[in-house]
């Protein structure tokens, strides 16, 4: 701005922006001085702009909202004093709220859209981050798992550094368990045979006294000595089983098992006319150890055969608890009273004197199938004599039972 000799007031160049030019376009500007309008913008039309004074005092910019030619218009203005004691000249510019508001909209959107979009990029790079970072923990998953099933004897694979010191940690407690379950059924071997010979002198020691015919006195330290043996084969077979239940991963085919239990009492029960029926079918593993597995499923079999009629039968039925597998052994016999279902798992005790046994089948099924976290129960069978329903734990491959 200049202003002349006389006074008049003229812009240097006119303003570079064309929306100061169109009528009504939303961008104003005005020059006022003493209540008068020296210069305006021609896209301004109408009174002149009522701007409050405000700011007499000084020189700063001022900012105010005031009712415009199309609406409400967002203003600056600065003063500048030309003559002192004078008012000041009043320089205006002002936009339409509307205007302002629209590319606050925009940009607005811009910005979200691209804090989105950067949102976005940040989940992306944290789930490949998570998935690099956790990548060596489902190996791990799976190099356990199949420990667990018995398909490896440790685990092995490349590991962070900061996880390896976990897995060799791992690994020395497996062959720490593993050393374990061998010295367990040493000893228990040890033991076996250790007791063997001073038992077999005693027993010879009954039968001399018998042939000088002190009988009494035999027959006492003939009861004593299977008493003693019957502790001890249900003794070791305890320790057996628990060392077995210490082994992860154990696993054995219920198929194969049954299949060859009922194979051998055939063989021995094959005089007597015994029908042995096998209805299990193909395919079922129960994480039991194949010894113990045998020895429970023998136990029961033989026990049936000894009090069945004419009929002995083993099959599986859906089992009421999650991940466990009902296996049932039931025979045509005379069975058992309810009163008899409890008694005959104490070690030793037998209901009647009809097998000739020693009274440890059913106490010994009953540790092993509790040693694996199952149950035993008899009732009365459908064929009529007694039931036995064994739950086993069933095993699933990679699941970690």
């Amino acid at each position: 701005m200049e202003f002349d000799a006389n006074g008049q007031f003229k812009l240097q160049r006119p303003l570079s922006d064309p929306r100061y030019v169109a009528p009504l376009s939303g961008f104003y500007w005005e020059i006022q001085k003493d209540g008068k309008v020296l210069a305006r913008s021609t896209s301004l039309e109408g009174p002149i702009l009522k701007v409050p004074a405000d700011g007499g005092t000084d020189a700063q910019v001022h900012t105010h909202s005031i009712a415009g030619p199309t609406g409400e218009l967002l203003i600056a203005e600065r003063l500048r004093w030309l003559d002192a004691g004078k008012d000041p000249l009043r320089i205006i510019i002002g936009t339409d709220k509307r205007i302002l508001d629209h590319e606050l909209e925009e940009f607005n959107k811009v910005l979200l859209w691209s804090l989105g979009g950067f949102a976005l990029s940040m989940i992306g790079a944290a789930v490949v981050f998570l998935l690099y970072a956790m990548a060596p923990f489902a190996h791990l998953r799976t190099a356990l798992a199949k420990v667990r099933s018995s398909a490896a004897p440790n685990l092995s694979g490349k590991f962070p550094e900061e996880v390896q010191p976990l897995i060799d940690d791992l690994n020395n407690l497996l062959a720490a368990s593993g050393e374990q379950i061998l010295k367990a059924r040493a000893q228990a071997g040890n033991i076996a045979h250790g007791l063997k010979t001073p038992l077999a002198i005693l027993v010879d020691e009954a039968h001399q006294l018998a042939l000088r015919g002190e009988d009494q006195s035999a027959a006492i330290i003939r009861d004593q000595c299977r008493r003693m043996q019957s502790q001890i084969d249900y003794q070791i077979a305890r320790a057996r089983a628990a060392a077995s239940r210490a082994k992860p991963g154990t696993a054995a085919s219920l198929t194969e098992t049954a299949s060859s239990v009922m194979r051998a009492l055939q063989r021995l029960y094959v005089e007597g006319g015994l029908r042995i029926e096998n209805d299990v079918p193909a395919g079922v593993t129960v994480a039991c150890e194949v010894q113990d597995l045998n020895e429970m499923l023998a136990n029961l079999v033989d026990n049936a055969c000894k009090h069945a009629k004419t009929r002995v039968r083993m099959r599986t039925e859906d089992s009421s608890l999650p991940d466990f597998v009902t296996v049932v052994v039931e025979d045509d016999g005379p069975g058992l009273p309810p009163e008899a279902w409890e008694v005959v798992f104490n070690v030793g005790a037998q209901w009647g004197d009809r097998s000739g046994g020693s009274g440890l089948g059913l106490p010994i099924v009953r540790d092993l199938v509790q040693l694996y976290g199952g149950s035993i129960r008899l009732g009365r069978s459908a064929l009529g004599g007694l039931r036995v329903q064994l739950e086993l734990p069933e095993f699933v491959q990679g699941s970690g039972r």
